[in-house]
């Protein structure tokens, strides 16, 4: 006698009340069906919306729940993979970040890992909250203010000369040049829009800004074009305003993608991606703004059947 598909639905909404978040083995083990019906019987259940499922996988396996139990998902977090359990730590920690000021490989876990991290919007700014914690809790960062530290006045010896105080601060390296003094004529001074980079040069703030948003921009235009041809991000290896390189995913196969910041690709910028995808043991994918050279191209279909080159004795 065929058993009522109905009963055989409760049953499993039972076991998905008595266990939580479940993988189909455990619903087929638990309600005696083979995994070929359990993972039918979970389709339909879907379709009628009764169950929903989890953003991620435990290896190629779906995770199913009932409406409700998602806090119940992190039990399920040791399934991360390394950089996207790294972001899922921060954000636990955290409760809440914000998406500029996190490195690129973690910005990218973020968007990986929707089960755990809420996006939203603050004066046009990106934040991330951890799934359990609500949006009202959110505090925006306060800006301290700075309070000038009051110093005692030096002290003179007798017989000592009265110091000039505006003297020692147009060599003070820290402060700005004083009013009515052009800053290119004091030595050590700097103008109010430049701020000391980590070389000891000045670099106008206007400027870092501006190479901040154009490096983001390139990263997101390259995560795009990856997510359009379905690509997986598997870690950053490198990212600077000249080039990204990512270690891939793409038809099952670990790959090594270099993506130059620039219109037009040289022998050279392929030299070092071949050398940098060798360290790994990796094929490598090349990406570029724009068309490679016709003599790049015209280089790259000799060498494909070039099986060696000698020399004549």
């Amino acid at each position: 006698m065929v058993q009522d598909t109905s009963n055989i639905k409760e049953k499993i909404i039972f076991v998905f009340k008595k266990r939580g978040p479940s993988l189909p083995v455990h619903i087929a083990g638990e309600t005696g069906l083979s995994m070929l019906f359990a993972s039918a019987f979970l389709s339909e259940l879907l379709s009628e919306k009764r169950i929903k499922l989890s953003f991620m996988k435990v290896g190629s396996s779906p995770i199913y729940l009932i409406p409700g139990q998602e806090p119940m998902l992190e039990r399920f977090s040791q399934h991360l993979k390394s950089k996207e359990k790294e972001a899922f730590e921060l954000l636990k920690r955290k409760k809440f970040l914000k998406d500029d000021e996190q490195v690129p490989a973690i910005r990218i876990a973020l968007r990986e890992i929707k089960d755990f991290a809420i996006a939203f919007k603050k004066d046009e700014k990106i934040f991330w909250r951890y799934f359990t914690i609500l949006e009202n809790e959110f505090e925006p960062p306060k800006v301290k203010s700075i309070k000038k530290s009051s110093q005692p006045e030096d002290k003179k010896k007798p017989g000592e000369k009265t110091s000039n105080k505006q003297e020692l601060n147009i060599f003070d390296t820290q402060k700005p040049a004083p009013k009515g003094v052009p800053p290119h004529s004091v030595p050590g001074a700097r103008t109010s829009n430049e701020v000391p980079s980590k070389e000891g040069t000045k670099t106008p703030a206007k400027k870092r800004t501006a190479t901040k948003k154009n490096n983001d921009k390139f990263f997101n235009k390259v995560k795009e074009f990856l997510s359009g041809k379905s690509i997986e991000i598997l870690d950053i290896e490198n990212f600077s305003k000249s080039d990204l390189i990512l270690r891939i995913k793409t038809k099952g196969e670990e790959k090594l993608l270099v993506a130059y910041n620039k219109k037009r690709i040289s022998e050279a910028d392929i030299i070092k991606a071949h050398k940098k995808a060798t360290e790994f043991n990796l094929k490598y994918i090349i990406l570029s703004l724009g068309e490679p050279l016709k003599k790049i191209n015209n280089l790259i279909k000799a060498v494909k059947n070039l099986s060696e080159i000698e020399k004549i004795k």
